[in-house]
């Protein structure tokens, strides 16, 4: 079911014109900032949301403002409702949802969001965890549990989008998992 509601990333190469950006996009548009801040290797990232048109909106101005400066960028109408929560590190598993592990890494933070949207639509999977650039060189981390048949069809749809991008750095499924690779998440 369409929720309406979308997502949008850009990636900028220069601090400054991220701030100028952001400013530019905050003002053309009613949208939700959910993540705005300087990552490795001395880049800037935003991420908002809101209704598909104003976040469209708010993209057009940020690629205007943002200019040679944009490295990545994208807006997804409808987003997976999951990627929010994930992207906020706030999902809590029960022992009971522990099963296979999708593990993605992407080599930008932009590009771990569309994975997450992807992986998320494929199959019934639970994202517990979308890292965005921090403390990984500006990498993009993914962290996905469910049935074994599941987790592989949510990886393999992530990795079907992104194969072309040259943005996969890895995609792992680990069938049985230890448990202790999900301390931080029960």
């Amino acid at each position: 079911m369409a929720n309406n509601v979308s997502v949008g990333a850009i990636e900028l190469s220069s601090i400054g014109v991220g701030y100028q950006t952001q400013d530019a996009l905050m003002k053309a548009a009613s949208i939700t900032l959910l993540l705005a801040r300087t990552i490795c290797s001395g880049k800037y990232l935003i991420v908002f949301s809101g209704m598909v048109g104003d976040v469209e909106s708010a993209m057009e101005t940020a690629l205007k403002i943002g200019g040679v400066s944009v490295i990545d960028h994208l807006t997804v109408a409808n987003v997976c409702e999951a990627v929010f929560p994930a992207m906020a590190q706030s999902v809590v598993l029960s022992p009971e949802e522990i099963g296979a592990l999708g593990v993605i890494e992407t080599f930008s933070a932009v590009s771990a969001i569309i994975a997450a949207d992807v992986a998320g639509k494929a199959a019934n999977v639970t994202l517990f965890r979308l890292s965005l650039a921090m403390a990984m060189g500006g990498k993009g981390l993914l962290l996905f549990t469910g049935e074994l048949a599941s987790v592989q069809a949510a990886l393999d749809a992530a990795v079907e989008e992104l194969k072309d991008s040259g943005l996969l750095a890895s995609a792992v499924v680990l069938p049985r998992p230890e448990r202790e690779l999900f301390t931080d998440y029960i």
